[in-house]
């Protein structure tokens, strides 16, 4: 089911990259050919900016396709590598949940209070409050779920695995 819902994620992060290019295209286009251009461009693009980068986080975390700086865990023993990406982990789910909190209490005022930016369309500011706060969330979760998995692993002296849905990537 998270595996399912994490692709859904995927897809409506490629659907904000490809609502960006048509978006700005369409801006350059109408500034170029008719002085004119697309009301509140810039809070859109904005907005399409954070579900393009927040979305995808849980899927890339599963893939373990975040960056990674190896020169140092390379001349570890295996035991020793296994548990600093442990380590590393659970340093990421206590960076992670001051980040959820502050999205929670955003989005939660941005929905009760009707806060929206001001400009032509007059757009809310809840959707992509929302967003980011889905996107950290189930990264978070992922990030739990891969933490227990690569502890019993560990525990049981097993390799962990190369994703989270396993080997087959």
């Amino acid at each position: 089911m998270l595996r399912r819902i994490e692709q859904l994620l995927l897809d409506l992060a490629v659907a904000a990259v490809i609502g960006l290019g048509v978006l700005i295209t369409a801006t350059v286009l109408l500034r170029v050919c008719f002085n004119s251009g697309v009301p509140d461009a810039i809070v859109m693009v904005r907005e399409l900016m954070v579900a393009a980068i927040v979305l995808p986080l849980a899927v890339t975390t599963a893939q373990r396709a975040h960056i990674a700086v190896e020169f140092v865990s390379n001349h570890l023993s295996e035991n020793g590598q296994k548990a600093l990406v442990v380590l590393g982990s659970v340093a990421g789910l206590f960076a992670l949940a001051p980040l959820i909190y502050a999205g929670w209490r955003e989005a939660a005022h941005a929905m009760t209070s009707g806060g929206f930016f001001f400009g032509e369309l007059m757009l809310p500011k809840w959707p992509g409050r929302v967003i980011f706060l889905i996107g950290m969330s189930f990264c978070w979760l992922r990030l739990l779920l891969m933490v227990v998995a690569d502890f019993k692993a560990m525990w049981h002296g097993e390799p962990l695995a190369e994703t989270a849905y396993g080997t087959e990537g």
